[in-house]
């Protein structure tokens, strides 16, 4: 396990293999930074660092694309494994597996100390500007300048018994205000709501440029009143150095690139979005009211590098930073319930719709359930669950299947999934509200109907009469398949 500190460290590890373009050219903030973001995405092209932005000064800079993923051979989830400190060949089944074991560690609480990198430019009242950092307009059709799409934010409850880190994204409303989605059913719109009955408005702090850790597990579901920042270090196995907030009483991670704090209002919103969604899609010329954000300072480093994220169609960070982190939670709790799971997934492709289950092939022995049992238990667990908030479709396989291959999945899906009875629903579920295929009445409550698809071997086959994979792995006898493997260039393969 290697832990990097900041940033910075990160990004000199990227460089290392490849993983970062350095742009000098002049580039805007205005639609152009979001539009090269897009591309490396869909080409898996390095990470693009701007380091000369129109109308910024000279020394502020964007990363784009922090957790994309790759196409150069073996690395193509080097940036999420890196950035948790494994080794940059590991593959999807070891990272999830990572971050489930570890949610069985005792927290260990961040260390706090004096100052930080984060503290190297001070700015407080009138001083106080959102518009001198390189915020983009991502997508065109957004609402506004996103400076938050994959930034902490930092709350506590008022009785100091929970401190929550969580993403939501933030658009900038004027030089020292921001509006942005607060989620009813989520941990950050939890603590909103806890402040509001208080009448007093929720002291924030938003930590953009964190360690590279911090974002994998700022946005994975772990269960209310667990501190995210106690189980990264549990995970790391060394705790996380923070730092007192300037203005109020929270802590943030010390080598931060910049920090914005305030307070969110209990009463004030404003018109904030669209926004290009993860998704893949955005809602044209539709904004709706959200809480604002008062900020009352803000601090950074010399030369601070804002992070950002372009939200759309797969892959992008909301699919490697949520997505992956919700399957290893789901793992655990699973795993907690005594189910044999072997692996859960969300198949990048899918943006985060689609989380595929796989089962121990002697499933039924060790439950003593059928096939429409074990579906009813795995819904009952995910849809009940804070895990399962943004998950509407589960696929339930056995593990001969490897979930994160995605043409397995698809092809066991369509193969397996019996069109008639294989379909499970579970309706009013609480739902994110985001996903385009929800109508109207279902995004105003935030739930829906979920489904669970059963692609499981029917209970009324036996195990010497199931069938087989013809795949070549399983289709002939290992002696033949190294023959054939040992011989493949002879062959005049190349």
């Amino acid at each position: 396990m290697k832990h990097l500190k900041s940033l910075r460290e990160y990004i000199d590890v990227l460089k290392e293999i490849g993983e970062v373009q350095e742009i000098d050219q002049e580039v805007d903030w205005n639609l152009e930074i979001g539009a090269i973001t897009r591309r490396s995405y869909d080409l898996k092209a390095p990470a693009p660092l701007f380091n000369n932005i129109k109308g910024i000064e000279k020394g502020f800079r964007v990363l784009g694309a922090p957790g994309g993923v790759s196409r150069q051979p073996g690395l193509y989830l080097s940036r999420i494994a890196i950035s948790l400190g494994l080794d940059p060949y590991a593959s999807g089944q070891e990272i999830i597996e990572k971050l489930a074991q570890a949610r069985l560690k005792t927290l260990i609480p961040p260390k706090l100390v004096q100052t930080g990198s984060c503290k190297e430019n001070i700015l407080l009242g009138n001083q106080v500007d959102l518009l001198r950092f390189p915020a983009p307009i991502i997508h065109a059709g957004d609402g506004g300048r996103y400076i938050n799409t994959i930034g902490t934010i930092v709350a506590q409850t008022p009785d100091k018994k929970w401190t929550n880190w969580s993403i939501a994204r933030m658009m900038i409303l004027d030089k020292n205000r921001m509006a942005g989605i607060v989620a009813p059913a989520q941990h950050l719109g939890k603590i909103h709501a806890m402040w509001k009955e208080l009448d007093k408005p929720m002291p924030f702090a938003l930590a953009l440029g964190v360690e590279p850790a911090i974002p994998f597990v700022s946005g994975m579901p772990v269960p209310d009143f667990v501190d995210e920042s106690g189980f990264i270090g549990a995970y790391l196995d060394e705790a996380l150095e923070v730092v007192r907030c300037e203005t109020v009483d929270l802590e943030v991670p010390a080598t931060a690139e910049i920090v914005i704090e305030g307070l969110l209002s209990h009463t004030e919103t404003a018109p904030e979005g669209p926004m290009g969604e993860y998704a893949g899609y955005i809602w044209q010329g539709l904004s709706s009211n959200k809480p604002v954000y008062h900020v009352s300072a803000i601090t950074y480093r010399n030369d601070p590098i804002l992070p950002v994220v372009v939200a759309g169609e797969p892959v992008e960070e909301d699919h490697t930073a949520w997505g992956l982190p919700a399957a290893a939670e789901v793992l655990h709790e699973l795993r907690q319930h005594n189910l044999p799971v072997t692996m859960c997934y969300t198949p990048l492709e899918t943006a985060v719709h689609w989380l595929v289950v796989t089962m121990d092939m002697e499933w039924r022995e060790k439950t003593n359930l059928n096939a429409d049992q074990l579906i009813q238990e795995i819904g009952k667990i995910i849809f009940k669950s804070h895990v399962g908030y943004g998950i509407p479709k589960v696929l339930v396989m056995e593990n001969d299947i490897d979930p994160t291959n995605t043409a397995e999945v698809v092809w066991a899906f369509a193969t397996r999934c019996h069109p008639g009875t294989g379909e499970v629903h579970f309706p009013m579920e609480s739902m994110l509200n985001l996903p385009v295929f929800l109508r109207t009445d279902e995004k105003k409550v935030f739930m829906s109907t979920k489904a669970i698809y059963n692609c499981l071997s029917q209970d009324s086959w036996t195990s010497e009469h199931r069938p087989r994979r013809t795949s070549f792995r399983e289709g002939w006898p290992k002696e033949i398949q190294e023959r054939v493997l040992n011989n493949w260039h002879a062959y005049g393969y190349q």
